[in-house]
């Protein structure tokens, strides 16, 4: 299995961080794993993503061009990563920025409004934290436990008051996909 994710969006965003976090997760694991993020002369407001690679196996090369996943936290990388999704594949959109569809009819499209769910919490900073606990609750690429080691080994020598904050949100982002699925099957007994 090699599964391939970008994740894109504004830089200031933590679109890196998702990645980081994913990846190490990834490698807390035992897999195999490959982070390649791009952000060059780009500075926040710009645009910025990474690639990250999973896989029982050896990756022979970080670069994905048909990811399984995009992950957009913005309209730019809508636009921009939309045609590089594999068919079949699932692009996680960012609900409360991006207010358009994919044009594409062969994805599946995954809304979550991020930032009004991170604003729940107290912050529209934890957006992306909301994202990635969406994200690994729908594909299941690494457990939500490894995730919190991941993010607590990360957040306690780089800023330990975010921990609980970033912990909480992921939480958020990993329930509300059950909360919302409980809502059209709601919706399906009803018709």
């Amino acid at each position: 299995m090699l599964i391939k994710t970008v994740f894109s969006g504004f830089g200031g965003q933590g679109v890196l961080m998702m990645g980081y976090l994913l990846a190490a997760a990834g490698m807390q694991e035992g897999k195999n794993v490959t982070y390649l993020p791009s952000y060059g002369a780009e500075v926040r407001g710009g645009t910025a993503n990474c690639t990250v690679s999973i896989s029982d196996d050896e990756i022979a090369s970080p670069v994905a061009s048909e990811p399984e996943y995009i992950v957009v936290m913005n309209k730019p990388s809508l636009i921009r990563f939309q045609n590089q999704v594999q068919s079949g594949g699932i692009i996680f959109l960012n609900a409360n920025l991006v207010d358009m569809k994919p044009v594409r009819g062969d994805i599946e499209v995954c809304e979550v409004p991020a930032n009004d769910l991170a604003l729940k919490i107290g912050t529209d900073k934890a957006a992306n934290m909301i994202m990635l606990g969406a994200f690994i609750k729908k594909t299941g690429l690494v457990s939500l436990e490894t995730l919190k080691v991941v993010l607590k080994d990360v957040f306690t020598t780089k800023n330990p008051q975010l921990l609980e904050l970033n912990e909480k949100a992921l939480w958020e982002g990993f329930t509300y996909l059950e909360q919302g699925r409980q809502a059209d099957a709601s919706k399906a007994d009803i018709s």
